[in-house]
């Protein structure tokens, strides 16, 4: 095509719309359909609302988490740890059977690596919900998902996986985490400390890991809502106890894993399920038309 057709075409579309009007239309276009919603930005835009449903959904559970905060704060003290070590702990370890399975260890005067790899195998299972939540929040810069790893606990994730199941971008997931993070952080930390302080005027008698054991399971009760999971929970409870003298609590891991691939294949296999009486129903209706 001559240059001559580019002016003579240049000319007529001048000529029927406006330039300064379709440049408006065109940014219009360009903002609802090239800006893809998994852009950082659109990420962290605070959301007010799914803030504080991630606040309301999480409320239930803080009483259990702080009650095993205090657990593993008295046993801190209990295990010879200093007042400034205790502290330190607290405020720098945010994983309570990482702490339980290191403190004997540190009482003991392990070296430093075998303690560090105790709290690592301890917490692999951390892996694995990074990997759940890495689709959702993957294009987030690097050191906001550090610092989302970091406050990230055990039943924070599952409630958001519960209500964001598919990693699809949707408006408010970032917001709704942090509402469910957040709180649970500090109702760990303030429980810790109060152990911490409390640690030496606390009889050993009481029974506290027992008590602190109770409270997890009052959280995690309510979320066993479905058939899958309540399978899940079973199957990992069963595997737990029978993996339990595995070293560095491997059985825990163990228990996760079986448990969550046990609850994906139940609700995939029901879904299917599904699927195919459905699909004979529609065959039944119009067989009958």
């Amino acid at each position: 095509m001559s240059r001559f057709t580019y002016d003579v075409i240049d000319e007529g579309i001048d000529e029927v719309i406006d330039p300064q009007a379709a440049s408006e239309v065109f940014n219009v276009w360009q903002r609802h359909h090239t800006k893809p919603m998994s852009d950082p930005q659109d990420f962290a835009a605070h959301d007010e609302a799914a803030w504080r449903d991630g606040v309301k959904t999480g409320l239930p559970t803080l009483f259990g988490i702080g009650a095993w905060g205090v657990v593993v704060g008295v046993a801190m003290i209990k295990s010879g740890l200093t007042l400034p070590q205790a502290l330190g702990m607290t405020l720098l370890v945010f994983a309570g059977t990482a702490q339980l399975a290191s403190l004997p260890l540190i009482a003991a005067n392990a070296p430093v690596w075998v303690v560090f790899a105790t709290a690592l195998v301890v917490n692999l299972r951390f892996v694995i919900f990074s990997a759940l939540l890495a689709p959702h929040f993957g294009s987030l810069p690097w050191y906001k998902r550090l610092g989302l790893g970091f406050v990230s606990g055990d039943i924070s994730v599952a409630l958001y996986l519960q209500r964001y199941p598919d990693p699809a971008p949707a408006p408010g997931k970032l917001s709704y985490l942090k509402g469910l993070l957040y709180p649970n952080w500090a109702a760990w930390e303030i429980g810790s400390l109060i152990g911490v302080f409390l640690g030496n005027v606390v009889p050993t008698e009481w029974g506290l890991g027992f008590a602190g054991t109770l409270a997890i399971i009052c959280v995690l009760v309510p979320m066993v809502n479905s058939r899958p999971a309540l399978w899940g929970v079973l199957v990992a409870g069963v595997v737990s106890v029978l993996a339990a003298d595995l070293p560095y609590k491997l059985g825990l891991l163990a228990g996760v894993v079986v448990g969550m691939l046990t609850a994906m294949a139940i609700e995939e296999t029901g879904d299917k399920l599904a699927e195919k009486r459905k699909l004979k129903e529609n065959k039944g209706k119009a067989g009958h038309v």
